[in-house]
C-alpha cells in the first residue's frame, strides 16, 4: 500500500465527513464514508465516534477483501457494504452514506423514486431504487445494495437511509446531496397530483450527456 495515497485519502474522508455533519445529511455519528486507497485497501469513518472531534489519522485503514483494519479504532460498521460496492464497481472510488431525513422518509416507505428531475438522471443515472430490508453492517446488506447500485450512483436503503457511489468522493458527496433533493421533490410533488417521469430516451440523453459532454474536458 502507498502510504502517501493512504494518508491523501484519510484526509479527504475527514474533510468529507465534517461537510456531511455540517450539511444536515446525518445526525450525532450516524453515517459513514469512505475512499479507495488501491485495490485492496480503503480509508473508511470510525464506529460510533462525533465527527467534529475526529482528526484525519483516526480515518480507518481497511483490507477491502478481508476486512481487517489498522490501528486500535473499529471501522464503520457499514464496511462490509463498502468493501461489498468496491469489490463489484472498480470504477467507484467513493462512497457515502447518509440518514437524510427526505431520503430516510421515502426509505421507510420503501418506494422507488422515479425519474422526475433532471440533476437526479445526469448524477444518480435514473430511478432511485430501494435496497432491500436487512440487519445493518451483515453481508445481506452489502449485497441488496450492490442490486440496488447496479447502473446507478446513488440508491435507497429500507428504513435506514441513502447511498450514494462515484468515481470520486467529492462526485458522491453530491450524489448524496441530490438524492436527499429529489426525495424532497418527490414527496412535495405527491401532495399536488404527483410528479411527471421523464421518458426513458430523456433519461438516456441525460445521463451520456452529463457523463461525457457536460463541462470542461482537459
Amino acid at each position: 500500500m502507498d502510504r502517501e495515497k493512504a494518508k491523501k485519502a484519510q484526509a479527504e474522508v475527514y474533510k468529507t465527513a465534517l461537510d456531511m455533519y455540517r450539511s444536515g445529511l446525518v445526525s450525532g455519528t450516524w453515517g459513514n464514508i469512505s475512499a479507495r486507497i488501491d485495490e485492496t485497501f480503503m480509508a473508511i469513518t470510525p464506529s460510533g465516534m462525533a465527527y467534529e472531534g475526529l482528526t484525519p489519522e483516526q480515518m480507518v485503514i481497511v483490507n477491502i477483501d478481508t476486512l481487517a483494519y489498522e490501528g486500535t479504532l473499529k471501522p464503520s460498521i457499514e464496511a462490509v457494504v463498502h468493501a461489498e460496492i468496491y469489490k463489484n464497481r472498480p470504477e467507484v472510488n467513493g462512497i457515502m452514506h447518509t440518514h437524510s431525513t427526505y431520503a430516510l422518509t421515502v426509505a421507510a416507505a420503501r418506494k422507488e423514486i422515479p425519474p422526475v428531475c433532471e440533476d437526479q438522471v445526469q448524477i444518480l443515472g435514473g430511478s432511485i431504487r430501494v435496497a432491500d430490508y436487512a440487519m445493518p453492517g451483515t453481508k445481506e446488506m452489502a449485497a441488496a445494495c450492490v442490486k440496488a447500485l447496479e447502473g446507478r450512483q446513488g440508491a435507497l436503503i429500507a428504513n435506514h437511509g441513502a447511498i450514494s457511489c462515484d468515481v470520486s468522493l467529492a462526485k458522491a458527496f453530491i450524489g448524496s446531496q441530490i438524492i436527499e433533493k429529489t426525495a424532497m421533490v418527490y414527496i412535495n410533488s405527491m401532495a399536488i397530483g404527483g410528479a411527471v417521469e421523464i421518458s426513458q430516451k430523456d433519461v438516456d440523453y441525460f445521463a451520456d450527456f452529463f457523463r461525457n459532454k457536460y463541462g470542461q474536458k482537459s
